[in-house]
């Protein structure tokens, strides 16, 4: 997991191929007024959603975890807080990997709580399970997708 501002993006950016295209297309468009959806960078190999979701409570807000993408994960507006927990220390599977889908989700409880401000970002790879939508009110974020192997 990395956890950075999107002005130190660059920091980052040689990690993955499509990481730079993702991060240019964010910082040189006002996501805060795009329409909720799908934005292609790079078809299957790289995209970005725009979404709102409803809060949580933290009880709420299960792990769940990636085995073909990496998630980069922005709030647009407020604040939205995220719990992390290492793969190698799940134990509670709630629902089983979903291949189409690419996800599977755990019981555990996560290690730790962190808050995201607009500007800033969080990189989970597929080793990191992480529980995200955790606020009040709305919440309108950036879930960008790579794929892992390119």
């Amino acid at each position: 997991m990395i956890i950075d501002k999107l002005l130190n993006s660059s920091r980052v950016e040689n990690l993955n191929p499509y990481f730079k295209a993702v991060f240019d297309y964010i910082k040189t468009h006002d996501m805060t007024v795009m329409p909720l959806g799908r934005i292609d960078i790079a078809g299957e190999d790289a995209y970005i959603k725009v979404d709102e979701v409803d809060g949580k409570e933290e009880e709420e807000a299960f792990l769940e975890r990636h085995e073909s993408y990496i998630d980069i994960q922005l709030p647009l507006l407020g604040e939205e807080i995220y719990g992390w927990k290492a793969k190698e220390d799940l134990r509670d599977i709630k629902k089983a990997y979903d291949v189409e889908g690419d996800f599977m989700f755990y019981q555990d409880r996560p290690s730790f709580y962190f808050p995201l401000q607009a500007g800033e970002f969080v990189i989970f790879f597929p080793e990191d399970a992480h529980a995200p939508c955790i606020g009040s009110g709305k919440i309108k974020k950036i879930v960008a997708k790579i794929k892992t192997k390119v």
